[in-house]
This record gives structure tokens, C-alpha cells and sequence, in this order.
């Protein structure tokens, strides 16, 4: 197995490993992000709750994307209909990832409010796999625990039926995971399945974040060590375009775009992940319909007045 970065490429700082027990059928990754986290928590002011549970998520998105075998992005979200209304972290196959959360900001957020509380009742978590060509997939399983990695674990548990273990961390300054799997198709004794995640389960958070995978592993399995391969570098980018804001608005309509350019004189739409603003005035939305769509909302203004 290899990397798709040569190691002298890799940029340490923000990189996922693979590793493998030669011993036993059990596969893991490792994964640690700093300057890719410190770009998505300076877009937002994320209070302190939803800062640590978008980190995990942002973690865990980095480890399961590995196992994308096309061209394509993984997003998962966490959704609820409580004061925290969503966390959703995109990664892609050119492995690059992004994160953002969307919460009542007018609410008061404890710092050590657990994420069920933030999330409220019917809370549900939703993974998409999005190939560049062909249709999308898409499951859908109601929340089942009470932190990230709990979640995943169950779902995976659901829809892999293999034995999973997640360990998630998030600081203001680095986000950690490390994932261990049965591989699939092999055997593998209970007991020794036991034995690598009772190693897995004393793993700290900030061993997570402060620890690059040859350490934390030699940490945890020095006894059994497993293959270690090169890491490789992950990190931020944003997909949002002009072009794509163009699209969304000519799926709006004429008549409605012209009416908020109308009465506001132009329409902002601001990216969520990267808080980019594209602005399009009269001249811009004009153009986008190849009409007149504004003095045709205000004419229609008029006529109803």
C-alpha cells in the first residue's frame, strides 16, 4: 500500500495514516488536523460546545473519507432541531476537506452543553457519498449516543456490521481521531479483537492532538506494533463559486431574484464554509436571466399597489 503524497510532500501538521496489524485483520487510521481546523474556526465565533463537537466531526469525515475508492465527496451531518441545527464536514476524494455548523446564535450555549442537549429531540445522522459521475447515496439513521464517535461507531455497527472502534478529539487548536476496523470478510478471535481496542479505548485526548501516528501508535501497540504506511496531507478547500451561486439563483427564478434585487438593490449570498460573499446588483442579475427581471418586478410592484 502507498500514499498518493510522496513523504517528503507531506505536510505534518494536518495528515491521515493508515497502518495495519500483520498479525491479526484488523486495519486503522490515524488522523490530525491543525492549520486546516484553524482555518474553519477563524470564518465563525463557534461557541465553545458546538467548536468541540464540529472538530470531532471534522475528524471523523477525515477517516471515513479514506475508504472513498472513486472520485467523489463523503459529507457528514449531524442534524437536530435544538439550539444546534447542524454540523456537516465535506471530504473529498483530492483530500481536502471543510466544516461548518449552523445554530440559533441568538441562544445562550453552556461550554460543556453535551451535544444531545444542543441538538434538541428527532436529532438524526445522515452520511452522502457524492460521486463526480453518477447518482448519490445516502444514508439516514436516527442519533444513537451522546458524542461523535458514539454515533459513528453505531452506525457503522448498522450499516457495515463490522467491529469499529472511534476514538475523537477536539482542542481550540488541533482536531485527532483514530479508527480501528475489523477487515471485512476475515475472521478475526474475540479476544483479540478485545485486546487491540481495550489498547484503542486508553488513548487521551490530548495524546489525539498533541501526537503524530508513529508515536501515538508505538504508544498504544508497541508490544504488537502494526505496519505503519506514509502519511498523507490533507486540507482546506472550499467549493463554493460564483458560477455555482449563478446556478442556485437561476433555479430561484427571475421573478424572485428580481424582486429582492428590487427592493434591496442587489443579492448577497454568503458561503457557510468559507464565508466568501457573492454579491450580484441589478447589472449582474440582469445579465444572469439575459432580461430585464427587475424592472419587471418593480412594473409588477407598481401594478399591485
Amino acid at each position: 500500500m502507498t500514499a498518493k503524497t510522496p513523504a517528503a510532500a507531506v505536510n505534518h501538521a494536518d495528515c491521515r495514516t493508515r497502518f495495519i496489524f500483520d498479525d491479526m485483520p484488523v486495519r486503522g487510521l490515524h488522523v490530525r488536523l491543525e492549520d486546516v481546523w484553524q482555518h474553519i474556526v477563524s470564518r465563525k465565533h463557534y461557541p465553545v460546545a458546538i467548536r468541540k463537537a464540529l472538530g470531532e466531526l471534522l475528524a471523523a469525515g477525515a477517516l471515513l473519507s479514506s475508504n472513498l475508492k472513486i472520485d467523489g465527496t463523503l459529507t457528514v451531518q449531524v442534524q437536530g432541531q435544538g439550539r444546534l441545527k447542524m454540523l456537516v464536514v465535506e471530504a473529498t476524494s483530492e483530500q481536502t476537506c471543510r466544516a461548518t455548523a449552523r445554530w440559533d446564535e441568538q441562544a445562550e450555549i453552556g461550554d460543556e452543553e453535551s451535544l444531545s442537549e444542543l441538538l434538541g429531540e428527532n436529532g438524526v445522522f445522515v452520511m452522502t457519498l457524492q460521486p463526480q459521475d453518477g447518482e448519490p447515496w445516502q444514508g439516514v439513521v436516527p442519533l444513537e449516543g451522546g458524542i461523535i464517535a458514539e454515533l459513528l461507531m453505531n452506525y457503522m455497527k448498522r450499516s457495515e456490521q463490522l467491529d469499529t472502534h472511534i476514538t475523537l478529539a477536539a482542542s481550540n487548536e488541533v482536531v485527532g481521531g483514530l479508527l480501528l476496523q475489523r477487515l471485512p470478510e476475515k475472521e478475526i478471535d474475540a479476544e483479540a479483537w478485545n485486546h487491540v481496542e481495550t489498547l484503542a479505548q486508553t488513548v487521551t485526548a490530548p495524546e489525539l492532538t498533541s501526537l503524530d501516528a508513529q508515536h501515538l501508535l508505538y504508544r498504544l501497540f508497541h508490544e504488537t506494533p502494526p505496519r505503519v504506511f506514509e502519511p498523507e496531507s490533507l486540507e482546506f478547500a472550499c467549493t463554493c463559486s460564483r458560477g455555482k451561486v449563478s446556478d442556485m439563483l437561476l433555479m430561484l427564478g427571475g421573478q424572485e431574484v428580481g424582486e429582492v434585487v428590487a427592493d434591496q438593490g442587489s443579492v448577497e449570498v454568503d458561503c457557510d464554509f468559507c464565508n466568501e460573499k457573492y454579491v450580484f446588483d441589478e447589472t449582474d442579475v440582469n445579465a444572469l436571466f439575459g432580461t430585464d427581471v427587475v424592472s419587471a418586478a418593480r412594473s409588477e410592484r407598481q401594478r399591485l399597489q
